[in-house]
């Protein structure tokens, strides 16, 4: 992905860089505060702000082995939960959400003191609802598909769950994480694999329930306008080459190796779709290869996929930042 192009989103893109070398871990203290009292984190939101910053901090969590509770749900469900006793960190880039502001107003009207909201814009209904709100520094985004801002959601909510897992250590990552974010989005993508995801018919994602396989399915929708569909850890192995074609193609984020055979048997053999992966060590499929940073692998993994559905629009003639009917709020109070 090359800056200089003129286009919004992979503008914004090449930010994240930046926004993650100069995040402020005490962005999250007052909620990290609160978590200290309650010994649970909810963290809820809807779409891109909810998919990778919730999913990526509840995984840090538990790799950890912290002493809290951390999950996650759209706020529409969460509203059937007793959260009484739990801290809620409801994110909405907008703050003009209709599924958060209609949580956090329930929960304020019951009396709940420990919910949080995480904006971009000040003097939204989100910022008037939270204890304490947090107020995101990207500054405001011009394309439909949110980047940047989802990078700086999920900063704020890993670093809630630093303060219980070390954060000394997520402190110190950061510079080397927003340099090797730079490098992975400034890469050029091998042209059979750009080919491979732009002639696809469906999209299928695969890998950890982190964030960053669901989170590219949904950004596939709104870049290259394709069809999508994300399965969780090895779901893939189990059944569903009973509706793809050739047509189509699977990105297989950070494969598990022992699953190599049957990738290739279930998927290139029998199906006879496309297979691509990204990883940090070899494959036998055709790979973009990045950089591994424990503790900021998901979001190395994110850029790389950013930089390939931004090649794939790019090489379909798409207008990457204005889609025909996705909207930059999905569903406004």
């Amino acid at each position: 992905m090359q800056n200089g192009t003129g286009i919004a989103l992979i503008d914004e893109m090449l930010e994240t860089s930046r926004i993650i070398e100069n995040f402020n871990p005490s962005s999250a203290a007052p909620v990290a505060e609160s978590v200290r009292k309650t010994h649970k984190l909810f963290l809820t939101g809807e779409g891109s702000s909810r998919i990778f910053p919730a999913k990526n901090a509840i995984c840090e969590a538990i790799k950890s082995g912290v002493p809290i509770t951390v999950h996650t749900d759209g706020c529409f469900q969460a509203s059937e939960y007793d959260l009484s006793k739990w801290t809620v960190l409801a994110s909405s880039n907008s703050g003009r959400t209709k599924e958060t502001v209609t949580l956090m107003r329930k929960l304020r009207a019951g009396g709940h003191q420990n919910v949080f909201g995480i904006t971009a814009n000040a003097g939204s209904p989100v910022n008037e609802l939270s204890s304490a709100d947090i107020v995101l520094k990207c500054g405001a985004e011009k394309a439909v598909a949110a980047t940047k801002s989802v990078v700086e959601q999920a900063l704020i909510e890993h670093a809630a769950v630093a303060e219980f897992t070390g954060m000394d250590k997520f402190a110190a990552g950061l510079s080397a994480a927003g340099r090797l974010s730079a490098e992975i989005m400034s890469a050029g993508i091998n042209p059979d694999i750009v080919e491979a995801l732009a002639s696809a018919q469906t999209l299928f994602f695969a890998g950890r329930n982190d964030g960053v396989a669901e989170e590219l399915a949904l950004k596939t929708n709104e870049i290259t306008r394709k069809r999508s569909g994300y399965f969780e850890g090895t779901y893939a192995l189990h059944g569903v080459e009973e509706v793809l074609d050739a047509s189509d193609t699977v990105v297989f984020i950070e494969p598990f190796a022992s699953e190599f055979d049957a990738i290739h048997r279930i998927f290139e053999e029998e199906v006879g779709a496309k297979v691509i992966a990204v990883s940090s060590s070899g494959t036998p499929f055709p790979t973009v290869t990045i950089p591994s940073l424990p503790g900021f692998d998901a979001y190395l993994r994110l850029m790389a996929g950013w930089n390939m559905l931004a090649a794939a629009g790019m090489a379909e003639g798409i207008d990457l930042d204005h889609p025909k009917r996705a909207r930059k709020i999905g569903n406004e109070i």
